[in-house]
């Protein structure tokens, strides 16, 4: 990975780079060229000046006059540096011209030199134009200027110089091989800056991977710092510390879950076993067989229903597991599991009421699975309140929904396990749930609420443990046999 970032951020940079001096050399370049030709300009300029200086003499006498040496001096100065080609002439067509020096210095320029060319560059001057022009006729590309000499605003002559290309653009190589060596630079340090960079970007990376290889071998106590690195770098490891922590979680509830079923499955086999092989070897007489018989039944139906409440847990959490909603009277259903706990109500002498706020309240909702979860909640209470205590069912409605609670003045929920107390996993032993259960009671009983876009929570209360859950109100239905067209035909008779 850190391999492959530095390389497409290198591709970056090259590329970047790259254009960059492609672009800086074309600007050097043409600044080179300009400067050269605007050289070569002013120096036509300072020799248009001294022709203009002869006013009224011919250009043979002007050649011969005593200014000749300070004009060759001029040309060969712009020969010697350019190699090039200079020409003065008159309107007349006079030509003075440095043709034999520049002929003795490179006699195949001279040779390459396109008289058409000349004669259409000399018309222009004389019309008073300045040229600057790149020509690539002839064997070699060349470049020409050209400037008028004026006095009182008439164009008195042309000054005309005309060298190689190669003159004007020479030392561009040089230019290039400095823009070549500072972007090699570049790169390098670049290169040496984003591999410390991403380096150091990446380290906390890096420790993520490790932790999670950590976390697929088992060991989920692995934390990465959470102040190292950008922002979303830190959001990352701020979420994947959490994730550890949670999954620390479920591994801790998976194992103490398998050692409490363990225990719970143990206990009961032990005793039906142990009875079992007592009636066998004859340790328990014939007379006593049927009250152990009974013992065995007990314990097989105990171990039977662990059994059912973990098939029922993993029924309900299919993803395609959907509640069959119907309509009916909330607290009748109260009313009846009241009846189907009374006895255990009145072993421990317990007061217990249903105190409905209206009655009958209907609801839609799976008739089945909302019983199991009273049910539930009902064991739940009746196991954590003493003798002498007191359970309340009640039900009211808020709007659009029916809330029903089961409140007890038991024992109540310890204040650290309040937002443990649905968990699956969470241990038996520790939950308001504590004692012979698994604690799947309360887990089986939120599934069942969540399957209904409802919820299940517990309150705050100064003694005991009170739950609420909500289910969908509903109108009271139809008697059977009744459409809703035989109401509506009997609202119109009334």
């Amino acid at each position: 990975m850190f391999a492959r970032i530095m390389a497409v951020v290198m591709a970056a940079i090259l590329i970047t780079a790259v254009a960059l001096s492609g672009i800086w050399w074309i600007t050097l370049r043409n600044q080179q060229i300009d400067a050269r030709l605007d050289y070569l300009i002013s120096e036509a300029e300072d020799i248009a000046y001294l022709a203009s200086e002869l006013t009224g003499s011919t250009m043979e006498s002007y050649w011969g006059s005593t200014s000749r040496d300070h004009l060759n001096w001029k040309a060969e100065k712009v020969n010697r540096e350019f190699g090039a080609y200079i020409a003065v002439v008159d309107p007349r067509g006079n030509v003075m011209d440095n043709i034999q020096t520049a002929y003795s210095e490179d006699p195949e320029f001279v040779e390459s030199l396109s008289g058409e060319e000349i004669s259409d560059a000399l018309l222009k001057v004389l019309r008073g134009e300045s040229i600057r022009v790149r020509s690539n006729e002839g064997q070699a590309p060349t470049f020409t200027v050209g400037v008028p000499f004026v006095q009182n605003d008439y164009v008195m002559g042309a000054v005309f110089i005309q060298t190689r290309a190669q003159e004007i653009e020479s030392g561009l190589d040089q230019i290039l091989l400095k823009i070549i060596l500072i972007t090699v630079g570049v790169l390098v340090l670049s290169g040496i800056a984003v591999f410390l960079f991403v380096r150091s970007a990446l380290r906390p990376l890096r420790k993520m991977t490790d932790a999670a290889e950590n976390i697929a071998e088992g060991n989920f106590k692995v934390r990465v710092d959470e102040n190292k690195g950008g922002r979303e770098l830190k959001e990352v490891s701020r979420a994947f510390n959490t994730m550890t922590k949670k999954l620390e979680g479920v591994e801790e509830g998976r194992r103490e879950f398998v050692s409490n079923v363990s225990h719970e499955l143990r206990s009961p086999i032990t005793s039906i076993r142990g009875f079992a092989e007592g009636m066998a070897d004859g340790v328990i007489p014939a007379e006593e067989h049927p009250k152990y018989l009974r013992l065995v039944a007990d314990e097989s139906k105990r171990l039977s229903g662990l059994v059912n409440d973990l098939l029922a847990l993993s029924r309900l959490e299919r993803d395609d597991a959907k509640p069959e909603l119907s309509v009916f009277d909330i607290n009748e259903m109260l009313r009846r599991a009241i009846i189907c706990r009374i006895t255990a109500v009145e072993e421990k002498k317990i007061d217990i009421s249903c105190e409905p706020e209206e009655d009958p309240c209907y609801v839609r909702a799976d008739r089945d699975r909302i019983e199991q979860v009273v049910i539930n909640l009902l064991d739940n209470a009746i196991k954590f309140t003493g003798e002498g205590g007191k359970i309340t069912l009640s039900s009211r409605v808020r709007g659009e929904k029916a809330e029903i609670i089961v409140r007890d003045n038991g024992i109540g929920v310890a204040e650290e396990d309040r937002d443990k107390i649905f968990d699956r996993f969470f241990t038996a032993d520790r939950a308001h749930t504590s004692g012979k259960g698994t604690g799947l009671g309360l887990s089986i009983s939120k599934r069942i609420m969540e399957m209904h876009g409802q919820s299940l929570r517990l309150l705050d209360t100064d003694k005991g443990a009170a739950f609420c859950f909500t289910l969908e109100h509903a109108e009271a239905p139809a008697p059977a046999g009744e459409t809703e067209n035989d109401l509506t035909e009997t609202g119109n008779h009334a």
